[in-house]
């Protein structure tokens, strides 16, 4: 029975895993898509494999308990009349209830393309269980107001950011009389901080955990080491967009103005895969943490506040993803890419420097903040270089509703799954932790 519901907890992580790929990891391929720099088949290739080889070599092995610790496991246990296997049942079933409606929000929203949050799906689901199976006081508000504020801060200083780059690269380069000569003066001091901010980036969200431990792996021998290779590539691109442009200097501003857009499309490639590879490396193994949580239970009977990820759960969360992307990712890729504003392959590099930049600024000063909405205030940014009617306001404004809708809906989901777990599993569930 043990292996029968282990089984059946894998079934529900593999389809949260699938609409993960299929909703926020199609977010990291957006603007290459919608740049028409890559197509929808090899970015789904290039996404995959960034992103299993970031959830499953570098992901974390040990993950907390409940995501964002946004509800605590021990206030359950020291309910009056809870015994430890009461509160063992209670947490399967939580995290089982959290886990499918997640999941099931996640697929309404991609099944309209409306790009949505993961982070904030699942804690919603597991504040929804939280509220019914301790009270109130079991969730934690303030890390809830912090992500409440998020929903503002993460597309407000994305697309702040990115209308400044985008400025930047209109002005300095596509807006002058010879824009071929101004790319290749100009591009490599864009290569050089979107080099830098991917590396950052990469370290701090996508290799802490392997790096952790590594002492010689400080705050400043990693900027010094990505400077030196920021610089290295400003300069290989240089030459590289010399040898690309200098025979183009005398042509119209049109055909230069397109000769220099190619110049971007490496960019955008290399800097939406590499937010890939740090989108799998530290959210999937969190995205699945209530798998690990409900292993953890039924196989110890433990309920701890952190809990190991094995490796088959980190492949489980890889391999979802990944057919999550190729399958149904299309749809959120189309929103993001293509419906909300023009993506061209410059305005996809802007859209992705600001949003790898502000996830990596606010990681480092402990907000939290949404990728996915990040890189949507980012793509709104840009649009709004050329005013208001570079945008879709009615998708925009679809697109803002289901983000506020997120956590009440995946709450009220959960509460919904609980009480149908535990009104028919309680006791199959009570048998295998007591065995």
């Amino acid at each position: 029975m043990e292996i029968f519901i282990i089984g059946l907890t894998a079934v529900l992580g593999l389809y949260m895993a699938w609409n993960i790929g299929a909703n926020d990891v199609a977010n990291s391929m957006a603007d290459a898509v919608g740049s028409k720099a890559i197509t929808i088949r090899n970015a789904v290739i290039a996404a995959g494999i960034c992103e299993f080889a970031g959830a499953v070599l570098v992901g974390s092995q040990v993950t907390n308990t409940v995501r964002k610790g946004i509800v605590d496991p021990s206030i359950l246990a020291s309910l009056p009349g809870m015994t430890p296997e009461d509160a063992a049942v209670i947490l399967v079933l939580g995290m089982s209830a959290a886990l499918l409606s997640a999941a099931f929000w996640l697929n309404i929203s991609t099944l309209y393309g409306l790009p949505v949050s993961t982070t904030h799906s699942i804690v919603g689901a597991v504040a929804g269980f939280g509220i019914v199976a301790a009270g109130w006081q079991a969730v934690n508000w303030a890390k809830m107001g912090q992500i409440v504020a998020s929903w503002f801060i993460s597309p407000v200083a994305g697309g702040i950011m990115a209308f400044i780059i985008f400025n930047y690269i209109s002005k300095s380069i596509l807006g002058k009389e010879k824009p071929a000569q101004a790319a290749i003066n100009r591009i490599p001091f864009i290569v050089f901080v979107m080099t830098a901010v991917v590396m950052l980036a990469t370290v701090y969200k996508g290799l802490k955990h392997v790096t952790g431990d590594i002492t010689w792996i400080n705050d400043q021998n990693t900027l010094i080491f990505s400077l030196v290779i920021s610089t290295v590539a400003a300069v290989i691109y240089y030459f590289f967009a010399k040898a690309n442009l200098k025979d183009k200097v005398e042509l119209s501003i049109g055909k230069q103005n397109k000769a220099v857009e190619k110049m971007f499309v490496p960019l955008v490639i290399v800097s939406s895969c590499s937010v890939a590879f740090a989108h799998g490396a530290n959210d999937v193994a969190n995205s699945v943490g209530p798998l690990a949580a409900i292993h953890h239970v039924l196989t110890t009977g433990a309920i701890d506040m952190k809990v190991p990820v094995p490796l088959w759960i980190l492949s489980l969360g890889g391999i979802g993803i990944v057919l999550g992307l190729a399958t149904y990712g299309y749809k959120v890729m189309s929103t993001v890419g293509s419906d909300i504003t023009e993506i061209t392959p410059s305005r996809g590099v802007a859209a992705d420097i600001a949003a790898t930049a502000t996830v990596l600024i606010c990681t480092r000063l402990s907000l939290p903040v949404s990728t996915t909405h990040t890189l949507v205030g980012a793509i709104l940014g840009i649009g709004m270089a050329k005013g208001l009617g570079g945008i879709n306001k009615r998708l925009v404004t679809s697109i803002f509703g289901s983000w506020i809708f997120t956590v009440p809906a995946a709450a009220i989901m959960s509460i919904v799954f609980f009480f149908i777990g535990k009104t028919f599993f309680y006791q199959t569930v009570l048998d295998v932790i007591t065995r």
